[in-house]
This record gives C-alpha cells, sequence and structure tokens, in this order.
C-alpha cells in the first residue's frame, strides 16, 4: 500500500519538480510550485529564503535539529509566536454548505500575514479534493518570508462515528469500527496494519499529523467520548495503543518523511468524569480519581509512548482527588498543570515530543458558557470555552500558564499576538518560546515537509479507498462484534424471510435475504440500535451534540417497542452499537441472539449473520446492570459496577 507522492505532476497549473539524483548519492524527493531549486554539489535544494545561496535549514543533508537550530536563529519573535498556534482553515463555502477547498484569501491572511502554519482542515470532499486543497495552501505557505511549510492535521477520518471536534466525515475513506471496535479485537497486528492504512490515506491526500488516537481509558461509563477510546482494559488499550502508533509513524523511533505524526490524547484522567458529562462543558469540567486510579489512567500512555509519538494533547479536565507524591493537585485543567506535564509526561514519563493543548483552552468563558444560550437561542461554537481554573486570567496571562506549563502548541487559536505580549510583558522568556519553538521545526523538519510539501490528486483519488482497504474495514466491524447471547442456529441461511428495524432492506437483499413488511410472514427479526442517551443540556454546544445521561433503555425506546410488536413465537436477532456501555436487559429478555458492535455497516452485521465473518471480539468495557450501579461505581475506576450483566472481556463461546 504505498501511496506516498512520487512522480512529477502538473498540479492546478503549477509544475512541481521533483528532484532525484544519482544512486550513487544522497536523495530525497523535492517538490515545489513557486520557490526556485539551487544545484550545489550536483544536488537540489529548495531556496526557501530565496536568496540564491544554500542556507544550512534548506540542506536536506543536515539532521532536523541541526536544520530547526539554523531556522531559528533567523526567525523573529511573531514568526516563532506563528508556530506556536493552531489554525483552522477556512472552507470557501458559506456556513452549512459543503466546501470543496479552502477560502484561500482567507489562508493567506493566516499563513503568511501572521505566520500560522499549523492548521487543521475540516475538510469533507473527494480524496483527490483534499489533495488538491492541502496542496494550494502549501502553495500559499511557499509565500512567507522563510518558506515554512505548512502542517496540515485533522481529526481522525476513518472511524465510523462521526462527531464535530472529535472526527470529521470520511468521505472516500475505507470505513473502520470505532476505537473500541478496535479494542475489542485485541489484536495488535492488525492495529500496527490499520495505523498503516491510515497513515499512507492521510499522508497522500496531503495531511501530516492525525489528533490521535484517543486513548482515555473508558473508565467512566456514562463518558460521551467512550466510542474512540481503546476500551476501559488498560493493558489492551497500552498494547493497541503502541501499535496503531507505530503503524501510523512507519516505524517506532519518531517520525520521519512520510510519517503521519501521532498526537495521542488526552493526557490523563478526562474520561473519569466525576459526574459522566463531558469536559468541553462547564458542567461537565471535574473528572475524580485517586493515586491508584490515576496509574491505570497513564498506563495506555505509558504503551504508546513506547512508540515516540510526536505528540500529546493534555485533558481538559480538573482532576479533583487526586494526590501525587503526597501532594494534592492545582485545581486547573491538565493543559495548564506544569507538575503533570513537565514533571510527570517530561520527567517520568521520558517525553520529548510535542505538547499540543485541546482547543479553546485560552477563550473567555462568557456567560453562554457557564449557563448555556438562552432558550430559543441556537448554541454557537463561538461561545466555547475551557479554561478551566484560570477563567479569572485574562488570555495573555492564559497563554503565559500554559506555556509555563509545559504547552509548546495551542490549539484551535488564529491569533499569535496573545504569545508576544507575554513575551513583551515579561510573562514568559523568548528563551522558553525557543525551546517549544525548537521541538517545532525540529518534527517538521523530520516529516520532510519543508522539502516535499506537495502532493499527487491522482494517486491520492486512484489509490484511496480501493476494494480491498473497504474489504478490510468491513472485515474489522464485522469481526470486532462482540456474541453475547445465542441458541444453536443463530446464523441465518439465504432467502430467510426478514422483518427488519434500523436495517436498510437493500443490504438484506444484498445478503440474500427477503425482506417482508409484515412480521407475520418473517422467519426473523433482524433489529439495530444503539446505545441510549438523553438530551439533557441542549442550550450548550457540545450539550446538544453529546450522548449524555442514563445508559437504560427507555420504555417507549422505539427499538424496545419494534421488539414488542412482534409475534411472541418469533425469533429475534438484536444488536446494538454501543457507544457507550449500556444496559441491555430489555433487549436480552426478548432477543433471540444479542449482539454488541462498535460502529458497523448494516453489510458488516450481515456478514455475521449470514456466517461470511465471525465474531470475535471481547466486551472492550463492561456492561451494567443497572443505573444504580452505574452511580455508584467509582468514575476513575475501570470494570468496577457492582454485578454486571456482562463483565469487561466478555464473549459468548459459541460455534
Amino acid at each position: 500500500m504505498a501511496k506516498f507522492p512520487g512522480l512529477a505532476a502538473l498540479l492546478g497549473g503549477s509544475l512541481v519538480l521533483v528532484g532525484c539524483n544519482g544512486a550513487d548519492a544522497p536523495s530525497v524527493e523535492i517538490s515545489t510550485r513557486t520557490i526556485p531549486l539551487i544545484t550545489q554539489d550536483e544536488l537540489e535544494f529548495r531556496d526557501l529564503d530565496r536568496n540564491g545561496a544554500l542556507t544550512p535549514y534548506e540542506d536536506w543533508r543536515l539532521s532536523p535539529a541541526e536544520r530547526a537550530a539554523d531556522l531559528l536563529a533567523r526567525m523573529t519573535l511573531a514568526e516563532k509566536a506563528g508556530l506556536m498556534v493552531v489554525g483552522s482553515l477556512p472552507g470557501n463555502a458559506p456556513l452549512g454548505e459543503p466546501a470543496t477547498g479552502y477560502d484561500l484569501e482567507a489562508v493567506e491572511a493566516l499563513v503568511v500575514g501572521k505566520g500560522v502554519t499549523h492548521l487543521i482542515s475540516r475538510l469533507a470532499t473527494t480524496n483527490a479534493g483534499l489533495a488538491e486543497a492541502n496542496n494550494a495552501v502549501q502553495e500559499v505557505a511557499e509565500g512567507g518570508r522563510l518558506g515554512i511549510p505548512a502542517l496540515v492535521m485533522t481529526d481522525p477520518r476513518h472511524g465510523y462515528t462521526e462527531l464535530a471536534g472529535a472526527s470529521v466525515e470520511g468521505g472516500q475513506f475505507a470505513q473502520f469500527p470505532n476505537g473500541v471496535g478496535i479494542a475489542a479485537l485485541d489484536d495488535p497486528d492488525f492495529a500496527e496494519r490499520y495505523g498503516e492504512l491510515v497513515r499512507e490515506d492521510l499522508r497522500a491526500t496531503g495531511f501530516a499529523m492525525l489528533l490521535g488516537p484517543q486513548i482515555d481509558l473508558a473508565s467512566e461509563p456514562r463518558w460521551p467520548r467512550n466510542f474512540d477510546t481503546y476500551g476501559e482494559d488498560a493493558e489492551i488499550s497500552a498494547r493497541t495503543a503502541e501499535a496503531f502508533v507505530r503503524g501510523l509513524q512507519g516505524r517506532a523511533d519518531g517520525v520521519h518523511p512520510g510519517s503521519i505524526a501521532a498526537v495521542i490524547k488526552h493526557f490523563a484522567g478526562y474520561s473519569a468524569s466525576a459526574t459522566g458529562f463531558d469536559a468541553h462543558n462547564f458542567y461537565g469540567r471535574h473528572s475524580r480519581l485517586n493515586e491508584e486510579e490515576w496509574q491505570q489512567h497513564i498506563r495506555p500512555f505509558e504503551g504508546a509512548l513506547q512508540a515516540q509519538p510526536a505528540g500529546v494533547m493534555p485533558a481538559y479536565s480538573i482532576l479533583q482527588e487526586l494526590e501525587l507524591d503526597g501532594q494534592p493537585l492545582e485545581q486547573v485543567g491538565v493543559g495548564y498543570n506544569r507538575y503533570l506535564l513537565t514533571d510527570v509526561l517530561r520527567g517520568q514519563l521520558g517525553f520529548d515530543g510535542v505538547i499540543l493543548s485541546d482547543w479553546a483552552i485560552t477563550k473567555d468563558c462568557s456567560q453562554e458558557c457557564i449557563e448555556g444560550h438562552p432558550e430559543g437561542e441556537p448554541p454557537s461554537f463561538a461561545t466555547v470555552s475551557t479554561a478551566w481554573g484560570v477563567r479569572d486570567l485574562s488570555r495573555v496571562e492564559r497563554f503565559a500558564r500554559g506555556i509555563e506549563a509545559g504547552l509548546d502548541i495551542f490549539g484551535g487559536e488564529d491569533d499569535p499576538q496573545p504569545i508576544i505580549e507575554a513575551v513583551e510583558q515579561g510573562l514568559v522568556s523568548e528563551a522558553q518560546i525557543d525551546a517549544a519553538v525548537t521541538r517545532i521545526l525540529t518534527q517538521v523538519f523530520a516529516l520532510g515537509l519543508f522539502d516535499n510539501p506537495f502532493v499527487d490528486p491522482a494517486a491520492a483519488g486512484a489509490e484511496i479507498g480501493t476494494a480491498d482497504e473497504i474489504a478490510m474495514g468491513r472485515r474489522a466491524m464485522a469481526e470486532s462484534m462482540v456474541l453475547l447471547e445465542a441458541g444453536d442456529d443463530w446464523q441465518v441461511s439465504e432467502g430467510t424471510r426478514v422483518a427488519l428495524f434500523g436495517v436498510e432492506a437493500d443490504a438484506a437483499r444484498a445478503a440474500g435475504l427477503v425482506p417482508v413488511d409484515d412480521p407475520a410472514d418473517a422467519e426473523l427479526a433482524v433489529v439495530r440500535t444503539r446505545s441510549p442517551h438523553e438530551l439533557l443540556h441542549p442550550q450548550y454546544m457540545f450539550g446538544s451534540m453529546h450522548q449524555e445521561g442514563s445508559l437504560a433503555f427507555a420504555a417507549d425506546y422505539p427499538a424496545l417497542a419494534f421488539l414488542r410488536s412482534l409475534p411472541e413465537d418469533l425469533p429475534a436477532t438484536v444488536d446494538v452499537q454501543l457507544d457507550r456501555p449500556a444496559i441491555v436487559t430489555p433487549l436480552k429478555d426478548r432477543a433471540s441472539t444479542l449482539l454488541a458492535s462498535f460502529g458497523a455497516s448494516d453489510a458488516a452485521l450481515l456478514d455475521v449473520l449470514t456466517g461470511k465473518a465471525s465474531p470475535r471480539g471481547r466486551l472492550p468495557f463492561e456492561l451494567p446492570r443497572s443505573m444504580a450501579a452505574v452511580e455508584a461505581q467509582r468514575p476513575g475506576a475501570p470494570a468496577d459496577s457492582a454485578d454486571p450483566l456482562y463483565p469487561l472481556g466478555y464473549r459468548l463461546q459459541a460455534d
């Protein structure tokens, strides 16, 4: 699956030249649009500063650290500050309408005008279109004084579930189960191959960094973001995270040309929500765990760090009750906690990469941020803030506190001016800025972006989302399912008449089954549903999007109503997609076969039911017996609810 940029191509009317040196000489792939090339010692280099001579940072024969040191010495404070924020790439369509590319005038104001070259893209279009759009950003970046390339990053795009702020529509990429499905397989070899596929897909479309994997330990069953963790078994999460990062970066010794830089998240304790709510929201800003539980929450990060990920993203939460080395933690969000970021993450765990904050931690928290928007007024991302524990500080002071704590880059910030002001006001030193920028630049050089920032849209269009990749994803979705209950003859044969709920009739026909409208004419009912949730805080932006509240199915839940309407003697196969754990007792009581899935297409489910694939997953988290048990458990302790209906790791041993 080699998809990395290769041959010279005419892209958007601009020639991309590929420098290729003799077999006996050192070589590197070179691509450019407007930056001229320099030839020295019969080798080609990009003249990034356009001075007609080979400046050391332009010399790909030097190490990334040597090139970073040379470039740092040539940068102004404003240019350094520009590297320390992640701007958002604006789409070329009005808000709410599908974009096909970026607003390049706005991109130029951000990249050239402000020096912001770390950029997040949420563009969802064709693979060739993504490549062309990201190439256009790189061409804009060529116009900067020093020719610093753009580093375009993305949230995950290959998982089944799309959630604003956590993942992006996959478009033409192959689709795979959510993170808990990868954990259900507990197969590091597969996780590494999956990471390789993600690397090749993203790099071919012009991305160089993934904000993932998400490796929070899923200890609080009500927490809305459980779906993309690696579950609540700390050892499975650790080995899965290590394997995926190794695949994503291409090897286990850090990034190199062709890698996707992995940003493991969220260090740590985010998932130990004190109330089961998400810390994007003011009402969910606290986590609660003790020192023993903390050791389990950092175990996935210890595993991932074995593969030397490029970045770590701290959690939003304020960690209550936690004492380390006999001292209670300062009650600020993890992104502002110097002890956790500098003493623990860097000192004890040995991380030497880039620490990138999660989004909006320096934003002002308005009344709408605290109390939600008034009734009748739709919530807005504009009022989102996660400045937990530092709301009383100014924006400049928050940036300074974050840098003092150990942050190198601030996510979701289009303006580096507060960093400049923090230095000018003496709140942080330029030496601290230099240390952060050195780490950042060293990685960008190691990724090969200074030499070869462009990709081939034709290859992206042809080599991503192939039939083989789609089949790989479909098989993973099927095999990650967990068989919870089943009789002797739970699989079905071609021609079986089926009554459907939550399953497309066309998918059933494609599997050789015969959909019927009247359950009285059916031989089997096939029912699909998802873990339940309540809309408890619609006045908050993330409260309106995240799954919250009870894990119990309400009496009038549509899937239950359908099951009750069936003839009593009609067998029913029920699949529940577990975005969070659920109390599945009412499904268990009626189903003849009960399956758990973690993001799977109808086709993948029907592969299992017709015997084309075997479910080999084990539960990545326990399924509680009651909400009383959920409310009594510790949010930071994995698998601790009383007498669970199905324990962590459960799988029915069925043929």
